[in-house]
């Protein structure tokens, strides 16, 4: 049982930092929450809530103020300022008491892999997290009860994989880790070939610095490879140990049910698929696709849960974006579709006392067969507010309301 977000975290947060932060955010976004399930009365929920004021960094984190864990009181106390204040540090304390269990893990598909209901994204590290950061993230992501990481072999050319593999080496912790990666895209072994599978996942394997990959997921569909060939070949790394489980990222619902009906003569089947999905994408998956997954059982694990930033708030008109490539892709959503989901989330995110991003994944979290979107941080700081996600509770006038606007 993975170890998940303390109970007493949202009432030290109040004690802390309540009179301390302006609840509408330093930098005038929403304050993002504390799982709705925590805490011991709603003055506390509502100042936990207050507690955390943010925004969203290029990565679909949220940012917050760089107050690291073990800060004095009387340190804390003159630094979270109007423009510094944000997340506070954990209570001392708090940690040597340990966390308790509060958020239900979710198994992925017909497994035994059960995870916290937030996957984090390491296509981060090594590029915008250096590698201590990097490191200083993960630490901060399973203190507060995270234990499903993803990363792909072609994700800065192979660093992230070996920040985590350091990481787990030093922590020795390999066990409490579910660890999900992909192969097919790393320009040294590109494609579903069986040479280049077997290539990928000893090179994953190495720099991850362990004898087994939990999840391995198919990056992308390999039209130029027989499937039949690639699952035996998985199908000989899963007898030998190399690896646990089979996913699948961005195929189609076509090639999902051949590969389903390849599995009925023994091939390996797939437990997972990755898809992009979020409030402004709902289309791809909301099709044939969604109905598929459910047929069979699938575990859906969406990406892009924040579409880039936008559903965090960050870019409301042509004047919020600029020449980065996240800015770029949002770019798409600044337009009439999206200010009214904007406008949704910032009423429910007002209503619940959270941030616009905050609700964005939760209605992620609440669709059937979803178990665990994926969403990156850059500094440790930003894990908390990621990480309290899975706690809220949006009613059912809400995610009408969600599913309406972004039609």
């Amino acid at each position: 049982m993975p170890q998940l977000l303390p109970l007493r975290l949202r009432d030290t947060v109040a004690r802390r930092a309540a009179a301390q932060v302006d609840p509408s955010g330093a930098d005038g976004t929403e304050p993002v929450a504390r799982p709705a399930t925590i805490g011991r009365g709603a003055d506390a929920r509502s100042a936990a809530r207050a507690a955390v004021a943010a925004g969203m960094t290029e990565s679909g984190a949220i940012e917050s103020g760089a107050i690291e864990p073990g800060t004095p009181e009387e340190v804390l106390t003159e630094s979270i300022g109007v423009e510094t204040a944000a997340m506070p540090a954990l209570d001392p304390e708090l940690e040597r008491t340990g966390p308790l269990s509060i958020i239900a893990p979710r198994r992925i598909g017909e497994s035994d892999l059960a995870v916290f209901p937030l996957s984090l994204g390491a296509s981060v590290f090594g590029w915008t997290a250096d590698g201590d950061t990097s490191l200083r993230i993960l630490d901060r992501f399973a203190r507060l009860g995270g234990n499903f990481i993803d990363t792909a072999d072609s994700y800065v050319g192979g660093r992230s994989e070996v920040l985590i593999g350091n990481w787990m080496r030093e922590r020795r912790n390999r066990d409490q880790v579910v660890v999900a990666t992909k192969v097919g895209r790393h320009h040294e072994n590109p494609g579903l070939g069986s040479v280049s599978i077997v290539r990928a996942v000893e090179a994953s394997l190495e720099r991850l610095q362990t004898d087994h990959i939990d999840l391995l997921y198919f990056h992308d569909d390999d039209p130029e490879v027989p499937l039949e060939d690639s699952l035996a070949t998985v199908e000989w790394l899963i007898e030998t140990g190399k690896v646990r489980y089979l996913a699948a990222s961005n195929f189609s619902a076509d090639r999902l049910i051949e590969a389903r009906i390849l599995s009925s003569t023994g091939l390996p089947k797939f437990i997972a698929v990755q898809t992009q999905y979020n409030l402004m994408h709902r289309t791809e998956f909301e099709s044939a696709l969604r109905i598929v997954a459910a047929a069979q059982g699938l575990a859906v694990i969406p990406y892009y849960a924040l579409a880039n930033g936008f559903l965090t708030g960050k870019y409301r008109s042509k004047g919020d974006l600029n020449a980065d490539a996240r800015s770029i892709r949002a770019a798409a959503y600044v337009n009439r579709k999206g200010q009214r989901v904007l406008a949704a989330l910032d009423r429910i995110a007002a209503e619940q006392e959270v941030t616009p991003a905050s609700v964005a994944i939760a209605w992620l979290q609440a669709k059937r067969n979803v178990v665990a979107p994926v969403a990156s941080a850059s500094r440790p700081e930003q894990v908390d507010a990621l990480m309290v996600s899975a706690g809220i509770r949006l009613t059912r006038a809400n995610m009408l309301e969600l599913d309406r606007v972004s039609e």
